[in-house]
């Protein structure tokens, strides 16, 4: 298969988690991907391609939440799950790359497991609850409670890309509708409210591996700001996509090379 993507299920002592591989390198990398509408599953050759600059020289795992998401599940408790797996599969001193929601949970896995994360790339995240963030999660989960998954998914679109993007691909959006709609929708809300339990902020110095910082300047989610704080606690390097907003993962063409050659800068 391309990239030698593969789709796999793990079984832990509490749980199963779906997860992808891909990459034929002897390194590890865990990337953990932000909050969605719909799990993983099915989409191990999209994710291969869309990160295929690290399938040379990486094997990649992508882990997704667990079923069983309970109402008031906490990113910390995603770390732990993370964790877990990376101990069941044979994973230390790996890379990790958290963006958005993945980002809180990559921050708890370095403060809580440092022996997991050799290098660890921040992206389009925070480190503790801001008024935007508030707002928005909010707003998604009332759109997702009354069905309203038109409203949902515009809504995520016009709060994630830039306003060029979103006039290329606005005549999609029908077709996203129905590819984005929650399966199912308890598990999105509770997915989506745990965001607002990343509270690390006062806890950033525990984390003691190198890491980089990825940030958007327009960024309607977590704003800018909040990943200018992280990095600025830290101590440590920072690129802001100034034109960009929370989809600086898909829109910036450098943005994945950018953490490619910080894990590879020795």
């Amino acid at each position: 298969m391309l990239y030698n993507a593969k789709e796999s299920k793990l079984n832990l002592l509490n749980t199963q988690l779906d997860y992808i591989t891909f990459g034929r390198g002897a390194k590890p990398l865990v990337m953990i991907q932000g909050l969605g509408t719909r799990g993983i599953k099915g989409s191990a050759l999209s994710l291969a391609y869309m990160y295929r600059i690290f399938a040379k020289d990486y094997r990649v795992y992508l882990f997704d939440r667990r079923p069983d998401v309970r109402d008031g599940i906490t990113v910390r408790e995603m770390a732990s799950d993370i964790a877990a797996a990376m101990d069941a599969l044979g994973i230390s001193n790996a890379d990790v790359f958290g963006v958005s929601q993945g980002g809180m949970i990559a921050q708890y896995l370095a403060i809580d497991r440092p022996d997991l994360v050799r290098k660890l790339v921040l992206a389009v995240t925070l480190s503790r609850n801001n008024g935007t963030a508030l707002k928005v999660v909010n707003g998604w989960t009332e759109l997702a409670e009354r069905g309203d998954f038109k409203g949902l998914v515009a809504d995520m679109a016009e709060k994630m890309y830039s306003d060029r993007y979103l006039k290329r691909y606005r005549p999609l959006m029908p077709i996203l509708t129905v590819l984005q709609m929650p399966k199912d929708v308890g598990r999105f809300v509770a997915l989506a409210r745990a965001c607002l339990t990343c509270e690390t902020y006062d806890i950033l110095d525990n984390i003691k591996c190198p890491t980089l910082v990825l940030g958007g300047g327009k960024d309607k989610v977590v704003t800018g700001a909040a990943s200018e704080e992280i990095a600025g606690k830290l101590g440590c390097k920072i690129k802001m996509y100034e034109n960009l907003g929370h989809a600086a993962y898909e829109e910036a063409q450098d943005f994945n090379r950018t953490a490619y050659e910080f894990f590879a800068d020795k």
